[in-house]
């Protein structure tokens, strides 16, 4: 009873596995640390007095201290019969091999007295950039664990890996030292997650929201880059507004927060209408002068003015509230659930099955809902009344970029252990075809107009095509001081470049200050265009060329000409008028002579007359024109 009391078989923490951006840069890894103690009991009386003093002079060019301060110290700690003493706290594995190989250190636990206690601490190379989508696990003093991001989601089946143990003996005052120098149970370390994300454009996205954020003094903002084709993710930023006024990682915004999205919605609003062959691009409808009733509810367009009769697609355009509503009551006030369905048929109305913890939930109220009522169509519309997270929003105009197959959105490409494949993540189809190819081409013109001579304008370049929608939503509104401190949720949904799209982005940016703007063109489309730039116009365009092989006459003349010289001549001077200098001078120093060269260009002339005997190392002078 007593031996077990005194002998505990303690848990040693296996290595968690590093977390990798697609391309290979380390994203997030853990760094051993190591605390050096001695056992000033252990060593016998000789071995203590021969080495105390080597011992303490390495100690004091390690730390700076003196030596006679160590020798002071360690002989206490004997005296006092303390087998924990305190040597060196948190040095890395460099240092540990250091100190370990000093004297008496250097003859192990059981003669030596030396005890080593390793921890490991996360650290994430990149710094606070996607520090919150990379992730964590954390405990807490009552072992309850918060995970977040891809560390918190892959650790406990990859990452974390399995636990060693090693026997420990209590020497007193709650102080545990090892047994023995080598573990009963090996820890086993984790598997290496290889990420989708791309470091460059991560770095891109980043600053460019950081950027508006500061400029705007806005309350917090996301942005998401997607790959059209498969979904991988390949940037993902959430930044948050601290109270000093900086901004940091501190929620993902982009995965868990639902909110109303406004006019970014206004896409999924046609798209059904024009699907449900109710109306078409061209069909008429009557936005008035800027407002108009509906149910005793008035709704207006931020035109002053408004924009009279517009064909459906400008109203897309332009982003009419009026327009868009008109369209949706005018053709689903009777039959509401076929708005819906066609909604839930592009599973708006169910997360997408994150494999990242706290997913925000869509709502898409149906008739029956608490929240239904005569104004819910005409205020889903637009993007009210209904709610999605910025990623659930991607996913559908990602859709549209991918000609209709809509692709779930993947954080994670492989698991490895050193370079042998643990896991492969592919692609995952959540819809083979949200549309018709004649809806989704109509789509996707409009999508490119609304930045050619739309709302998005401001965002047009002729020598960068881009295709979107801007989205400007109140945010608030419900509460009594909204028309004093006015709150807005300014966005931009879409993908680029607007023919054969390779990425899709979606960029949210909450309460900006109004005084500085609020419109979705103004606030966050500038951060769309700067990763859509920085990403294909800031970087080396790569021209593909079908083949290397070139015939040209005159050159193989030329060559067949020099190698017919070459073999033709060991050791009688050619002649090598009209050759290149550079060709004559690598044919002659072959042959073993050394050249010297007057000129540049075609040779005209050399020291040495054609068919006289050479010599190795033999001095010739050519000249050149």
């Amino acid at each position: 009873m007593a031996e077990e009391r005194i002998i505990d078989n303690v848990v040693i923490p296996a290595n968690r596995g590093n977390v990798y951006s697609a391309n290979g840069n380390l994203l997030a890894t853990s760094i051993p640390k190591y605390d050096i103690r001695i056992d000033a009991l252990t060593p016998t009386s000789t071995r203590f007095e021969s080495l105390l003093k080597p011992l303490c002079d390495s100690l004091s060019k390690f730390s700076g201290k003196p030596s006679s301060y160590y020798q002071k110290e360690i002989r206490k700690a004997r005296a006092n019969k303390n087998r924990y003493y305190l040597l060196a706290r948190d040095i890395g594995y460099s240092d540990y091999v250091r100190i370990r190989n000093f004297p008496l250190l250097s003859l192990g636990a059981f003669k030596g007295g030396l005890i080593v206690e390793q921890t490991t601490k996360r650290e994430h190379p990149l710094g606070g950039i996607a520090q919150r989508s990379i992730g964590y696990e954390r405990f807490d003093e009552n072992g309850n664990a918060t995970r977040a991001g891809i560390d918190g989601a892959f650790g406990v089946k990859y990452l974390r890996g399995t636990d060693g143990r090693r026997l420990k003996q209590k020497i007193g005052k709650g102080q545990w030292k090892p047994i023995a120098d080598f573990n009963q149970i090996e820890p086993q370390d984790g598997y290496d997650v290889y990420t989708t994300l791309s470091v460059n454009i991560q770095d891109i996205a980043h600053h460019a929201l950081l950027q508006q954020l500061e400029f705007y003094q806005a309350e917090h903002g996301c942005v998401v880059v997607m790959e059209v084709a498969t979904g991988e993710i390949r940037a993902i930023s959430n930044l948050g507004k601290t109270k000093s006024g900086g901004y940091y990682e501190k929620l993902n915004y982009a995965v868990g927060e639902s909110h109303e999205p406004g006019s970014t919605f206004k896409v999924m609003a046609l798209m059904a209408a024009l699907e449900d062959k109710v109306i078409d691009t061209s069909t008429i409808v009557d936005t008035k002068k800027g407002r108009k009733m509906f149910y005793g509810r008035a709704i207006t367009d931020s035109k002053h003015g408004g924009y009279g009769k517009i064909s459906a697609a400008r109203a897309l355009e332009v982003s009419s509230n009026i327009g868009l509503a008109s369209i949706i009551d005018e053709h689903y006030s009777k039959s509401p659930e076929k708005f819906i369905n066609r909604i839930k048929s592009w599973s708006l109305h169910k997360p997408l099955g994150l494999p990242i913890l706290g997913e925000g939930k869509p709502v898409i109220p149906s008739p029956g809902d608490d929240i239904w009522s005569k104004n819910a169509l005409p205020s889903m519309a637009y993007g009210y009344n209904m709610e999605l997270t910025p990623l659930q929003t991607l996913t559908f105009y990602n859709a549209i970029a991918n000609n209709g197959v809509m692709v779930k959105p993947r954080f994670i490409k492989s698991v490895k252990e050193l370079d042998k494949n643990i896991e492969t993540f592919e692609k995952y189809i959540i819809n083979k075809k949200i549309a018709s190819d004649k809806t989704i081409k109509e789509m996707q013109e409009i999508l490119k107009n609304v930045v050619v001579r739309g709302t998005g304008n401001s965002l047009y370049s002729p020598y960068f095509s881009m295709a979107g929608k801007t989205g400007t939503a109140k945010a608030e509104y419900w509460k009594e001081d909204w028309n004093e401190n006015k709150r807005y949720v300014s966005s931009f949904a879409g993908y680029f470049p607007a023919e054969n799209p390779k990425y899709s982005c979606i960029v949210v940016i909450h309460k900006p200050s109004v005084k500085k703007g609020f419109y979705g063109a103004d606030v966050s489309g500038p951060v769309f265009k700067r990763i859509a730039q920085k990403i294909f116009t800031d970087t080396p365009i790569i021209d593909e060329v079908e083949t290397l092989e070139v015939n040209d006459i005159a050159v193989n003349a030329e060559y067949n000409a020099y190698f017919k010289t070459a073999q033709t001549y060991r050791t009688i001077m050619p002649n090598v008028i009209g050759l290149p200098a550079m060709d004559a001078i690598a044919l002659l120093e072959n042959m073993g002579l050394k050249v010297k060269v007057e000129g540049v260009g075609p040779v005209k002339g050399q020291s040495i007359s054609k068919g006289q005997k050479i010599k190795k190392n033999q001095i010739v002078t050519i000249q050149a024109s």
